[in-house]
């Protein structure tokens, strides 16, 4: 091996994250290369958003912490550093506008993923990063202070390696957790990796007749051996063979199978209250049916006739005439159904990873790991993963822009 194969900082995964570190780390002449085993970059992100690319959320980045599960004081040191309204302005500044939803989505005006790839690719070339596509990483080793790294074709040498190759979600993306074995190979420690951003099957479901009803803030509890272990506040959507909405995505980091999840489907009423609310306009009711007073709740009235049968009530039946059997069948109904998850949707429908690099042995404040210096993990390869709605591709930017101020310093010279 000669000078030919050795660059200063080699990237490996040509994901937004990936291609973020390069070019940020990019200028005063240093060689950098990006290594993406696809026959081009970006796959992943062409798809995110539907391919609209939901880029980041509106907000105060603060508010941003609640939403990467355990994990906000972890990222905490990234967002600040590299906030949504620098994201938005990188790429204003290069002539793409953007648009914000009204629940705080934040996306490119056109809509279109493929006009931040190609930003993404064009300042790359312009800071000279050179993207080799179609050649694989076979492995990552130390030699004499230099990292090795063994494609398929050849071997090359760098002071710095980042190592930014996703999950193990949307494997036809290239996500096949490549990187997460070269963390292992160099001593570090996988947390178990799993599907997150993910619908969940039921089982012995018995709702798939109202496939496409939505809830509004409803409460799930997570229930696990007999207990409540996790408890959250979401949108909620019955598919035709479970659940699914942003409600359920947002909490499917924590959800395994034979967990029960206890939906309250009464919105905006938290549980402590939920039934002698529920109780009281029962009792008031007199001879109005029990249908209707559930449907001033804003409950679906398809869902309403349902639950009714359920509970062995007449669709007539007034609140009067209720005996208390039935009103405690509907009141367990109502306030604590009782989902027992099958499965989760697999990797191959998951939009995100749980899981990843441990990061305990990850420096929050740079990204580096704290067992093998010159060593960084950006991206969706560590064990973080945030909501939906754009805290993910947030993420993957700004712990790719806080690993590049490390490796380039603050005199925006390589540190080696």
């Amino acid at each position: 091996m000669n000078d030919k194969d050795f660059y200063a900082l080699i990237v490996i995964g040509g994901g937004p994250a990936g291609l973020f570190c390069a070019l940020r780390a990019a200028g005063d002449g240093q060689k950098i290369l990006l290594l993406e085993k696809n026959p081009s970059v970006g796959r992943k992100l062409l798809l995110s958003g539907s391919g609209q690319c939901n880029i980041t959320h509106d907000g105060d980045i603060l508010s941003f912490l609640s939403h990467y599960g355990d994990n906000g004081r972890f990222i905490k040191p990234s967002l600040l550093n590299f906030q949504n309204r620098d994201l938005i302005a990188f790429f204003s500044g290069r002539e793409l506008p953007f648009v914000t939803e009204s629940g705080g989505k934040i996306f490119p005006g056109s809509r279109k993923a493929s006009n931040i790839l190609d930003i993404l690719v064009k300042e790359c070339s312009a800071g000279k990063v050179k993207i080799r596509c179609g050649d694989p990483v076979l492995d990552v080793s130390i030699r004499e202070g230099e990292f090795l790294i063994r494609t398929d074709r050849e071997t090359f040498r760098a002071d710095y390696v980042a190592i930014a190759t996703g999950g193990i979600t949307y494997p036809v993306t290239g996500s096949t957790g490549d990187g997460l074995s070269f963390a292992k190979s160099l001593g570090h420690r996988v947390t178990e990796v799993g599907p997150a951003l993910t619908a969940v099957a039921i089982q012995d479901y018995l709702f798939s007749a109202l496939s496409g009803i939505s809830f509004t803030d409803v409460i799930i509890s997570l229930i696990r051996a007999g207990r409540k272990v996790r408890q959250h506040t979401g949108d909620l959507l019955f598919t035709h063979s479970g659940l699914s909405g942003p409600g359920i995505l947002d909490f499917s980091r924590y959800i395994r199978p034979g967990d029960t999840l206890r939906v309250s489907f009464l919105p905006g009423v938290d549980l402590p209250h939920a039934k002698e609310i529920l109780i009281a306009r029962i009792n008031a009711a007199g001879n109005r049916q029990v249908r209707k007073i559930l449907a001033a709740f804003n409950l679906p009235d398809r869902f309403v006739r349902k639950l009714l049968d359920l509970a062995g009530i007449k669709q007539d039946q007034t609140g009067a005439h209720l005996s208390r059997e039935a009103r405690s069948a509907i009141l367990d109904l109502l306030i604590g159904y009782p989902f027992i998850v099958s499965r989760l949707a697999g990797i191959h429908e998951a939009m995100v990873t749980r899981g990843g690099v441990a990061l305990d042995e990850i420096n929050p404040k740079t990204m580096e790991s704290r067992l093998v210096p010159g060593l960084f993990f950006v991206g969706e390869v560590l064990d973080i993963d945030g909501d939906s709605g754009g805290y993910n591709l947030q993420a993957a930017f700004s712990t790719a822009a806080l690993a590049a101020k490390r490796i380039v310093g603050d005199s925006g010279r390589f540190n080696r």
